[in-house]
């Protein structure tokens, strides 16, 4: 299948609040545009020519949403096609408190409140059940980047809260992986929302003014899913990922009084966020021949997310009050810029040589025990379905030859066992080789 061209798609999701600045945020009518407004300040000393609106269009624009829309919006598709073989990218953008946690993984005290993880793995979960052709297996995986370190959040953890494996990303010809992340297989929709549970436990967390529980990380949650089609004689297999990324939020240290610690992971997190946006300036400009995607561990792992095979949705988060007003016009931004790129997700199937093989001979088998079934029931008993030697090839060859040129007048069956169609191929062959006209003798 021919790659195509597809631009990613991004959204805006706002954090409900009673404090919305209904005179700085606008809605279009169609909910895929926003326009911001900034009243000029006299006491500041704005200048006059200093912009103060600005209007971003993107895919969709989720106000007062419920989690159950945000993803029929924003995943639902993109699962669907994982299903069928595409790799699928899922990334949650914006401010420490926007909302990104929620969105991404949700409420997990209230079902109803669930986000799009755990809703994608229901997805997944339905589509599988009950199928015999595909046979289908889905794995998990979860790994966190925390302070320019990789860490496996399901892996076992020894005392001193480090992985037992040394992480690292690799490329490889199909693309990057993580070595050294643990993958887990999962039959049921249960076992893989306790690996989601066991992963969030172990997430790193800390609270500062803007957010109680702000995430100090970035995790990305991955579903591996292979279905491997058994038709006629092939056998052929799809593996898809679809990878669900909570960003750590980005954040003013002026807001959030960090300091020792947090602090640290701050500068951390404003670091990698800019070397991901670096990326995306230059992911969208057609005259750069090269892509930095080693500039930071984040933009490594998403390497294939943003310039390969997948289809890729952003979900920028924004808080709704004015204060945050510099922040949402950045995560705007940036969503607008992700628009700008094109990937090319292409349904990743290979087939499996030696199932092939092996389907192949069993074809063959049962088909020799139906014809001997057949020869029997009309007292066909010599006949055989085994390939002829080399020796026997040469003497229907010189059997046929006489018979042509008038030396005998009739093949004599009983050296060579075959059936009628094989004499009359021979026939042919014989007449194409020798140049005489067609047998007049059956």
């Amino acid at each position: 299948m021919d790659a195509v061209g597809k631009r990613v798609h991004a959204f805006v999701r706002v954090k409900p609040t009673a404090d919305f600045a209904q005179d700085v945020i606008k809605f279009g009518p169609d909910n895929k545009s926003i326009d911001i407004y900034i009243k000029k300040d006299a006491k500041k000393g704005v200048v006059n020519n200093k912009q103060t609106d600005w209007s971003f269009r993107l895919d969709g624009v989720l106000h007062n949403t419920s989690q159950e829309l945000a993803y029929e919006t924003v995943a639902k598709k993109l699962v669907s096609e994982a299903l069928i073989g595409y790799n699928g990218t899922i990334m949650c953008y914006g401010q420490t408190g926007a909302g990104k946690t929620y969105t991404m993984t949700g409420a997990t005290a209230e079902y109803k409140h669930r986000g799009i993880i755990p809703r994608a793995i229901q997805q997944v979960f339905k589509a599988t059940a009950h199928s015999v052709d595909p046979f289908v297996t889905v794995r998990i995986s979860y790994l966190e980047i925390y302070n320019e370190t990789l860490f496996d959040l399901l892996a076992t953890m020894t005392s001193n809260g480090t992985g037992d494996a040394q992480m690292a990303v690799v490329d490889c010809p199909q693309g990057v992986y993580v070595k050294g992340l643990s993958i887990h297989s999962v039959s049921h929709e249960e076992d893989a929302l306790n690996l989601l549970f066991e992963g969030e436990t172990n997430r790193v967390i800390a609270e500062h003014t803007l957010n109680k529980n702000s995430s100090r990380s970035h995790c990305i949650f991955t579903i591996y899913i292979e279905s491997r089609f058994r038709v006629f004689s092939d056998v052929k297999c799809v593996n898809s990922k679809i990878n669900l990324i909570d960003l750590a939020g980005s954040e003013r240290l002026s807001k959030t009084g960090s300091g020792g610690q947090v602090l640290k992971e701050a500068t951390y997190i404003n670091k990698s966020l800019s070397f991901l946006e670096q990326i995306i300036i230059a992911l969208a400009d057609p005259k750069r021949d090269h892509i930095p995607f080693r500039q930071s561990k984040l933009t490594h792992v998403l390497k294939d997310s943003l310039g390969g095979n997948c289809n890729t949705v952003l979900v920028a988060n924004i808080c709704g009050e004015a204060v945050h007003v510099e922040e949402t016009l950045s995560s705007l931004r940036f969503a607008t810029r992700m628009k700008w790129i094109t990937t090319e997700p292409v349904i990743n199937e290979t087939y499996d040589r030696e199932g092939t093989v092996k389907a192949l001979e069993k074809e063959i088998i049962l088909l020799k025990q139906e014809l001997a079934m057949h020869d029997n029931l009309v007292n066909r008993s010599l006949v055989t379905y085994d390939p002829l030697t080399d020796m026997q090839i040469a003497e229907i060859k010189s059997q046929v030859h006489r018979y042509l040129k008038g030396g005998i007048d009739e093949i004599d069956q009983a050296g060579v066992e075959w059936n009628k169609g094989l004499r009359e191929g021979v026939f042919y062959l014989g007449c194409k080789t020798c140049g005489a006209g067609e047998a007049e003798k059956d």
